[in-house]
């Protein structure tokens, strides 16, 4: 894959001037092309992870508190295996995806198919606010394709009317050509006119990915978007994929097993005539660390 010269993943926010709904448009290139970097992603493992990357960082961006945190996994019988992303309050993200050479055959149009990588199975949010137990819920996943199935969950789950569309396009050298995204959600009492015009102007949302390829800015594209609807930018936020591990984090994961499991591991460490001492892999960044016997006992 090229290193290119890609701008930082940016986010415009805003709302309906009659208070009906909130709109938010990534930009999430960069973002998606830090994925592939990291994980070494065929072009449909790419597109899907991608996208759960996407639609996170915006959902990220709504929550409460800065220390916030929402998990989203995907857990699917296709050949992708488990997705999962981590979003923070700033629309800071990380991913994984379980098996990152999942590459089912094209759909006859051409396109990738996320829904067969996925396949069935179950999408899950944990969101992490304040001091309160971590908010969970669960549901059939509908199709696979993520972006059906994240606001299948917000109406759901949360009863939150949500216009979602996502999109990544995989270039031949198999880095992100364009990648990004629009979240619409609905206020409560929201004006039915604006309603229907939203549900009209989504149709022009499917290709959301086509808009970002053809140059169009997160201004242009909230535009067709909100196409006949007043509306207020209230700012745009610089959001990328980053991972907090960390040689501590890892150590005490490792300590966290006990004294006895660790000694374990460091003699079958040694008769397998490896060096006594326990490597720990980030799953979000392939980061390694590796520790010695006196580093963990």
């Amino acid at each position: 894959m090229e290193n290119k010269n890609i701008p930082s993943s940016t986010i415009l926010r805003a709302m309906t001037r009659d208070g009906s709904a909130r709109i938010l448009v990534i930009n999430s290139r960069k973002m998606v092309n830090d994925v592939i970097g990291y994980h070494k992603t065929t072009p449909t493992a790419s597109a899907a992870l991608g996208r759960l990357v996407t639609a996170t960082s915006m959902i990220g961006t709504m929550l409460p508190e800065n220390g916030d945190s929402v998990t989203v996994s995907i857990d699917g019988d296709g050949e992708a295996g488990r997705l999962l992303a981590v979003g923070d309050y700033f629309g800071n993200v990380k991913g994984y995806i379980q098996n990152p050479m999942a590459n089912p055959p094209k759909k006859p149009n051409g396109k990738l198919d996320v829904g067969a990588a996925v396949g069935n199975g179950t999408i899950s949010f944990v969101k992490s606010v304040g001091a309160v137990e971590p908010q969970i819920g669960t549901i059939e996943l509908v199709s696979g394709e993520i972006a059906e199935d994240i606001a299948t969950y917000f109406a759901k789950s949360e009863q939150i009317p949500t216009v979602l569309s996502l999109g990544v396009l995989v270039d031949t050298d198999y880095s992100c050509l364009a990648s990004g995204g629009v979240l619409i959600q609905l206020m409560p009492f929201p004006d039915d006119e604006t309603v229907d015009l939203i549900e009209r102007n989504s149709a022009d949302l499917v290709n959301v990915s086509r808009h970002f390829a053809a140059g169009l800015t997160n201004e242009q594209i909230m535009d067709i978007a909100m196409r006949d609807i007043p509306y207020d930018i209230f700012d745009t936020i610089e959001v990328g994929y980053k991972c907090d591990c960390s040689a501590k984090r890892m150590q005490e994961k490792i300590k966290s097993l006990g004294k006895t499991e660790i000694l374990k591991m460091l003699d079958e460490q040694v008769a397998e005539g490896k060096p006594r001492e326990l490597t720990a892999v980030c799953r979000f960044c392939n980061s390694e660390y590796t520790f010695g016997e006196s580093d963990l006992v």
